[in-house]
């Protein structure tokens, strides 16, 4: 391994687009991200381009879609095209009985109105188990709002309950122009992406040799925009699918591999790549701070409470915790030491999103990578590298850390998590099947 000033020095080479600290914002509530959609939404005149894994078809997704219809309405010549998971799009939530699918949601609000709004389904693989669109970002005009939320009741905190993310806008018209011309050369040109609130149905086994099209063209899709390197405010947008030559999981082992002396890591799900946990090994040994937070197992959005009816999904949360406590048992010293802060989310009822990496305030990676295998090996992913050499927003970042941190809780011994035995019967069962049958190495990389 080289030493971090390498890795430093290699993404300050990378090309970057420009901007200064006036046209960089985040917002720090999942209400003011909801309130920020609607008010650039009824803004726009130009275009709107919006990419998630997910609309729902529930109070909060009906609001942003309507939103979008009647901004076309009021304004034919805009620009409107939303991009979502193509089979995702073709069910409800999991563990939840639907009356419609997303995409009846879509065909129904559709049918309401003059002018359309074009929503696509972009198929990562044939089977969702095995990949997913998780590509974010959306654009309105020249500014471009970034998030790993979908959108829906829980992630807008449409009603008590709130999922909590990262929300960030960035006021460039390069970068925008970038994030729209991928779309429009990689989405809307293939045939394998296919527009869901239309009246033709379109049969999943039918688009095989499309769908493999679409994932190769992929490995070698990028972002292109004309950047220069060493801006005062860097802007380098990164996407990336699969284990080989992924772009976007190469600029996060340098950016992890150039820290000097804190890192600081969001990941809902704890369950690290292989490459990212021996980066993470390499700087504790050379006395470098680490700082992790995590969800805890009730704050995750598959979390199943005592009581309710379990299903084999409930069992995700009590994996990623059984994950990170033998990660603290393993780094205990580390712990003691104060080298290693793994730090536990929770309020109430309400759920984790964040990811994303910072980097001796002087770098960040605003992302919809969940730094986990899944992400690492099998989704569409992207996301932002921001470098930051004169520390311009040190402030800004320092305060949504300080949030972020405000409801976790520190763990100062693995002993503070809970063992499997101390699971539900159902979880424990669940454990002993998968671990018998010598599973547990599969399903880490899927999950």
């Amino acid at each position: 391994m080289f030493a971090p000033a390498y890795y430093r020095e290699r993404l300050n080479n990378l090309p970057q687009v420009s901007v200064d600290a006036t046209d960089y914002r985040i917002i720090t509530t999942t209400r003011g991200f909801k309130d920020r959609l609607l008010q650039l939404i009824q803004a726009a005149t130009q275009r709107i381009y919006i990419t998630a894994l997910y609309l729902e078809a529930d109070d909060a997704g009906e609001e942003i879609l309507r939103a979008l219809f009647e901004a076309r309405q009021a304004r034919p010549e805009l620009d409107v095209q939303v991009f979502v998971d193509f089979h995702r799009a073709q069910r409800g939530r999991i563990g939840e009985a639907a009356s419609q699918t997303n995409r009846d949601f879509y065909r129904r609000l559709t049918s309401e109105y003059k002018l359309p709004v074009h929503i696509h389904g972009v198929p990562v693989k044939n089977r969702e188990v095995f990949g997913v669109l998780h590509l974010k970002g959306f654009v309105f005009d020249n500014t471009v709002l970034y998030s790993g939320a979908s959108i829906n009741d829980v992630y807008l905190h449409q009603n008590d309950k709130y999922r909590y993310d990262r929300y960030h806008e960035i006021r460039s018209q390069e970068l925008s122009d970038s994030f729209v011309r991928f779309l429009r050369t990689y989405f809307l040109k293939h045939p394998a992406v296919k527009q869901l609130n239309t009246d033709e149905e379109v049969v999943r086994r039918q688009l095989k040799a499309q769908v493999r099209s679409f994932r190769k063209g992929m490995r070698s899709a990028h972002y292109s925009f004309t950047g220069q390197a060493h801006c005062k405010i860097g802007l380098t947008p990164a996407c990336g699918i699969g284990p080989r030559g992924n772009k976007l999981n190469k600029m996060i082992r340098d950016l992890v591999r150039s820290t000097e002396r804190e890192l600081f890591i969001c990941t809902p799900y704890f369950n690290l790549p292989r490459a990212v946990s021996k980066d993470v090994n390499q700087l504790l040994k050379r006395g470098v701070k680490v700082t992790i937070v995590v969800g805890d197992k009730t704050s995750n959005d598959f979390y199943i409470p005592p009581g309710e009816d379990f299903s084999t999904i409930g069992g995700l949360p009590y994996l990623y915790e059984d994950s990170l406590r033998s990660f603290a048992r393993k780094h205990q010293k580390d712990i003691a030491a104060g080298l290693l802060n793994l730090l536990v989310w929770k309020d109430g009822g309400n759920s984790y999103h964040l990811k994303g990496l910072y980097v001796d305030d002087e770098l960040a990676m605003v992302t919809g990578s969940n730094l986990n295998p899944r992400a690492w090996g099998l989704d569409l992913e992207n996301g932002i590298l921001v470098q930051d050499p004169q520390q311009t927003l040190k402030d800004a970042f320092s305060h949504e850390r300080a949030l972020i941190v405000e409801k976790a809780t520190r763990i100062e011994s693995y002993r503070q998590l809970q063992k499997v035995s101390d699971y539900p019967v159902e979880v424990q069962r669940l454990i002993g099947r998968i671990r018998k049958l010598k599973a547990h190495v599969l399903i880490r990389k899927i999950i």
